[in-house]
């Protein structure tokens, strides 16, 4: 008998999944979680927000750099936050039904 999608999300820990989402990469937790569609989302937003950085930041003065360079820092940062507090809520939510 397979578990179904709830059973095996209410199953996982959320504080690991959070935890994943942070500090391997984003969208590790997901993975954990068994949630694909959520995995691919949190990776093409960062993968997008990779390119966006490249595109505005390949014709800046050195002086900018440094201040670029932060936003992109802060932006995967955000990205994993977000991420890893959605995860846990998902696992509190699925233990609730």
């Amino acid at each position: 008998m397979t578990p179904s999608k709830q059973e095996i999300l209410a199953a996982s820990s959320g504080w690991v999944a959070g935890l994943l989402n942070v500090v391997p990469g984003l969208g590790t937790g997901y993975l954990y979680q068994r949630r694909w569609r959520a995995y691919w989302l949190t990776s093409a937003l960062a993968t997008s927000w990779f390119v966006a950085g490249a595109l505005l930041g390949g014709q800046e003065e050195a002086a900018l750099t440094q201040r670029h360079q932060l936003i992109g820092l802060s932006g995967l940062l955000l990205l994993a936050a977000v991420t890893a507090v959605e995860a846990g809520l998902a696992v509190r939510r699925a233990r609730q039904d």
